[in-house]
């Protein structure tokens, strides 16, 4: 019989996604068929599927995690920020409607149900379902209605460790705090708990462990000392996004866009060590001495393409582009460098034109429907090939497009300028492919890592793995699964 058990955290990012991607690939080397599964998630960096969805990119990662191939049901609610107050609600892949916060609690009854036939389905295939809350439980004021966290582990009767993050401190408030707010029903839920992210030696929190285990009356499984290595496996959070500066290299600067989608774009760059990756954020500049300025992806494309203008980018990017540099832009970002985005069914807001940046002459007409696929390509300036992935809204047309970045299936694909020195694709995943990579980075005179990405993320997955297994009661977790 399949069995499962939930790691929920005591607040966000706390770790919860690098610890299930751990225990999974722990699990698989065991010999067990192992599914990694989310019931809600809320992320703009979003991974296609084999079945032909998007799910939230940690599932993608713990799926790698588990040797499995990706599929919807991993994660079968998805909610994709467009707004402050606003989500694209995808439902096992599929995108079901824009909601605002306090709407999205009215459709929560009919995703439970999406919810538990996913998860019922993993369940169905596999020997181990390892399950990632959302948030924390301790959010008493979301618990009707709930299937993040405790809601869905009432409803799938799944044990259900809770892990506190001693990084940002306070961690045995967070845990005994915890089970103070929660109901008495949803407590007797928990097995046990574990502390993660310690930075230091581990045996001086021997008495804040002593006290939590006596206060709780819960079981601890250990505590785990920050993995210094998470930095290469591809992030979800925006919180995780992070710089990689080095003197001497190709300068890359990433626009922060306040929507920023599929960021994870970067990490192989970030691992180069011939490349500075810089991520611009709200209020600076863009510094003088950048080499290639790409423009990502966009939940909004519209919004952000307002909040890029209210940081005066706009004008940094024409004076980059007045020196000689380079501009790539990624989906959305390669909507923003044209002419114009056309939103006649005001999905991205009021219906209406929007003028774009005016550095490729095209300009994309919104629709409703998503393009979600997985492409093999080849790079025309360098007729190098590799894979990638599409996941957008809109269709972009113009002149430009007559020397597109790239074909797929003989199909012109993105569009660069006469110079050559502006570009712009719907393409995500380009840079994970090594001798893509290496090609791209030649083009500015640079030089790539001759280790892999993939062998890296791979490499990195073991470690994660013999680092959970060599801190935590990894046995005794799993034997909590039923």
């Amino acid at each position: 019989m399949t069995r499962a058990l939930m790691i929920q955290g005591t607040g966000s990012n706390v770790g919860k996604s690098m610890l299930v991607a751990g225990l999974c690939r722990a699990a698989a080397r065991r010999g067990l068929s192992v599914a990694p599964f989310k019931p809600q998630n809320m992320s703009n960096n979003a991974a296609v599927t084999s079945d032909g969805g998007e799910i939230g990119r940690a599932q993608a990662l713990q799926a790698l995690a588990c040797g499995v191939p990706l599929v919807v049901d991993m994660n079968p609610v998805l909610l994709k920020p467009e707004s402050d107050v606003g989500s694209q609600v995808i439902v096992q892949g599929k995108r079901l409607t824009t909601a605002r916060a306090r709407d999205y609690a009215k459709l929560k009854p009919q995703l439970l149900k999406s919810v538990m036939e996913s998860f019922n389905r993993l369940k169905s295939q596999h020997d181990l379902v390892i399950v990632e809350g959302a948030g924390s439980p301790a959010e008493v004021n979301l618990r009707a209605g709930d299937i993040a966290n405790m809601g869905f582990a009432q409803a799938a009767n799944v044990p259900v460790i809770l892990a506190g993050d001693i990084d940002r401190g306070g961690v045995i408030a967070q845990i005994i705090g915890t089970q103070a707010v929660i109901d008495p029903g949803d407590a007797a839920l928990v097995s046990g708990f574990l502390i993660n992210k310690f930075r230091g030696d581990p045996s001086l929190f021997d008495d804040g462990y002593a006290f939590i285990e006596k206060h709780s009356g819960w079981r601890g499984f250990g505590v785990l000392p920050y993995f210094d290595q998470a930095w290469k496996l591809p992030a979800e959070d925006g919180l995780d996004i992070r710089d990689a500066q080095r003197s001497g290299a190709l300068n890359v600067v990433c626009l922060g866009l306040s929507r920023i989608a599929n960021f994870d774009d970067l990490d192989p760059l970030l691992q180069e060590p011939g490349v500075s990756v810089t991520m611009l954020r709200a209020g600076q500049v863009l510094p003088g001495d950048t080499d290639v300025v790409i423009v990502p992806g966009s939940k909004s494309t519209r919004g952000d393409l307002a909040f890029l203008r209210a940081q005066g980018w706009d004008i940094d990017l024409k004076a980059h582009v007045r020196r000689g540099g380079h501009v790539l832009g990624i989906c959305g970002g390669y909507q923003m460098l044209g002419r114009v985005i056309r939103d006649p069914e005001g999905i991205e807001g009021p219906a209406g034109d929007t003028e774009g940046l005016g550095f490729l002459d095209v300009e994309t007409v919104m629709s409703p429907d998503k393009r979600l696929t997985e492409a093999s390509a080849v790079h025309v300036a360098t007729n190098q090939s590799f894979q990638g992935y599409e996941i957008h809204i809109g269709r972009t047309e113009g002149a430009d497009r007559a020397r597109p970045f790239a074909t797929v299936e003989s199909r012109a694909e993105g569009a660069t300028s006469a110079d050559g020195r502006i570009a712009g694709s719907y393409l995500h995943g380009m840079f994970r492919d090594d001798d893509f990579r290496a090609a791209w980075l030649q083009g500015f005179g640079a030089m790539a890592q001759t280790d892999g990405y993939d062998v890296t993320v791979q490499r990195v997955l073991d470690q994660l793995a013999d680092h959970v297994e060599q801190h935590l009661d990894v046995e005794q977790i799993l034997a909590t699964a039923r």
